[in-house]
């Protein structure tokens, strides 16, 4: 384990959590040249894949980050591009969204495990001369009308002009400030594996399968099995019920049930259970007190938006904090949350309805509306989230 800097008693910015949107809003605060904290609970960051797609606005938040282009570069070959998002209705095709042409300099979805996005922007981050402060578990925030006071789980107390709660769904950055987080969780459970198998549409692709089982999203990871036998996807399904680890007979079950032949499953890397919320913050920002990513909004995984928010969020965030503009972030970024809530819990809902009738119609509708470029391409664009730019 690399050893980390001692706990300063003083600085301008805390971050809590050194996520994805903790490292953006981090690097930001760097290339600034604002003073900051970056703390993070755990010893060391997390190597299981998470996350694993990286949208074009993210990659062009990255360009903006290093204008050399060597930030999305070194992300860029780490992963793989897909240019096409397809619909189907267990193997039957109902629309395929296309993003090469898509206005942008990065006209895919990056395919790439979270892990190598946390690593390129810690990269970033030493390269600026910083690094992450470990294990230091914060406990409590108090603020007053001069600063914040961040105690962590060791007695240690860290003095801020203002902290940022980057620390997720559960964030005590938020609990601390008292804002509400409204909405709720979905019935169904959601299953993520990583597996190493042979899938017949095959890595050109990311396909969302319908079924009245439930959600099925199959991705491309790059890396391939043992001998070269299979590659590695990524599998997002509902369930009804699942272990909290589900083993690789179980997701074997469960794509054979969903996929109908189409998969033949090798290995099983890595694999999780979770319920899913779906809320909202009530505010961003409580006087010193300022939330991102996680802490800020959950949701769906469906059409993988959850990463990339926070990712944006922190560069806003960051950008503000540097123009001492605090009161534009929670304007720009917070509508944003809300849309990318209302985009993926429709997703979840069209793709998890019930009821033989629903589906009939829902299969007649999709293809009729993919055959019109404005919908296919206002998907395309909101898929990609530029037009959050």
């Amino acid at each position: 384990m690399t050893s980390t800097p001692a706990l300063p008693s003083r600085t301008e910015v805390a971050v809590v959590g050194a996520g994805p949107t903790g490292l953006a809003l981090a690097v930001t605060l760097a290339e600034a040249g604002v003073d900051f904290v970056l703390l993070d609970r755990q010893a060391e960051g997390a190597n299981t894949s998470r996350a694993a797609v990286v949208h074009a606005r993210t990659l062009e938040v990255f360009d903006e980050l290093d204008p050399s282009g060597a930030l999305s570069a070194d992300l860029v070959a780490r992963g793989i591009p897909v240019s096409r998002f397809r619909i189907r209705d267990g193997a039957r095709p109902l629309a395929a969204v296309d993003f090469d042409g898509l206005p942008t300099a990065h006209p895919y979805a990056l395919m790439v495990p979270q892990y190598e996005t946390e690593a390129v922007l810690l990269g970033r981050l030493r390269a600026l001369g910083v690094d992450v402060h470990r294990p230091h578990e914060v406990t409590s925030a108090t603020q007053d009308a001069d600063g914040v006071t961040l105690t962590t789980a060791a007695g240690e107390t860290l003095r801020a002009a203002y902290a940022v709660g980057a620390d997720g769904m559960h964030s005590t950055v938020r609990t601390a400030a008292g804002i509400g987080f409204t909405g709720s969780a979905y019935d169904e459970s959601f299953v993520l594996a990583d597996v190493v198998m042979d899938w017949a549409p095959g890595p050109s692709e990311v396909s969302l399968a319908f079924g009245a089982a439930g959600l099925t999203v199959i991705a491309p990871l790059p890396g391939a099995g043992a001998e070269g036998a299979g590659r590695r996807y990524r599998i997002v399904a509902t369930v009804a019920e699942a272990p909290s680890s589900p083993d690789l007979p179980f997701v074997r079950a469960l794509l054979a049930e969903r996929l109908r032949g189409e998969a033949r499953v090798h290995d099983l890397v890595w694999s999780s259970r979770f319920r899913i919320h779906h809320r909202v913050a009530d505010r961003y920002r409580a006087g010193r007190l300022l939330l991102a990513g996680d802490a800020a909004h959950v949701h769906s995984p469906a059409g993988g938006q959850g990463m990339n928010t926070g990712i944006q969020d922190g560069h806003a965030l960051g950008r503000a904090l540097a123009a001492g503009d605090l009161d534009a972030y929670e304007a720009r970024r917070r509508p944003v949350a809300l849309r990318v809530v209302a985009l993926t819990d429709r997703m979840t809902r069209v793709a998890t309805a019930r009821g033989r009738t629903l589906r009939a119609l829902r299969n007649t509708l999709l293809p009729a509306l993919a055959r019109i470029p404005a919908f296919r391409n206002g998907l395309a664009r909101e898929l990609a989230e530029l037009d959050y730019r």
